[in-house]
């Protein structure tokens, strides 16, 4: 059962359309995992719709010309339709796993995997600023050592199961950490997950520290 969620003011911004195009892919990979998410979204968009065309009718209805009203029966005569495209299921390999990749991601490109022991990761090919997403495979029996992060950290589990010292996490869990977290997520069947970071993790214990200078790759 997935048990780690958006808060209710990142879900109301993607709503809105304001938040970073990295940040709402890994809402809507969410919402389609998680029906309690989606219920709120569905209430959260009936509220906006209430908002702009229920209470804002007299306004409207003041605003509106003859020359208004007949580009308005044009717009409704018109029986073109906008091209609706077919999602088709896209599927990713990485170490002998094969996974289907979120509908969000699916007209999204992404690179070759870059393996690192146990860590494979593929950037995900948005232009988002300072953030970068991308997929992150531990195979099984994998770790990442102990870090904490000089920016945020976003983790959406998308397939398997990992733990670290807060518990237990299971597809479709969506996590978001910052400086004041540190963990050692570990897997014993191995995982796959969408990732969104702000900054470089800081491995924070014994040799560990010495991948830090490389810490930007790893995610």
């Amino acid at each position: 059962m997935i048990k780690h969620h958006p808060t209710d003011a990142l879900l109301t911004q993607y709503c809105n359309g304001t938040l970073p195009a990295s940040l709402s892919v890994a809402v809507s990979i969410h919402i389609d995992m998680c029906s309690c998410c989606r219920d709120k979204v569905e209430a959260i968009e009936a509220s906006n719709a209430s908002e702009v065309f229920i209470n804002n009718q007299e306004d409207f209805s003041e605003q509106i010309d003859l020359e208004d009203a007949g580009l308005l029966e044009s717009i409704m005569l018109d029986d073109g339709i906008d091209e609706v495209y077919e999602v088709k299921k896209q599927e990713v390999s990485v170490n002998e796993q094969s996974y289907e990749l979120p509908r969000a991601l699916s007209r999204i490109a992404h690179s070759k995997f870059m393996q690192m022991g146990k860590l494979s990761r593929s950037r995900i090919a948005l232009d988002d600023g300072a953030l970068r997403s991308s997929l992150l495979h531990i195979a099984a029996g994998g770790e990442i050592p102990e870090h904490t992060h000089t920016g945020f950290e976003l983790t959406l589990l998308l397939a398997g199961e990992f733990s670290d010292e807060s518990g237990d996490y299971v597809a479709g869990d969506f996590m978001f950490l910052d400086g004041q977290h540190q963990h050692t997520p570990v897997t014993e069947n191995g995982c796959l997950c969408y990732t969104v970071v702000s900054s470089a993790l800081h491995f924070n214990k014994g040799l560990s520290k010495l991948l830090n200078p490389i810490g930007n790759l790893i995610y």
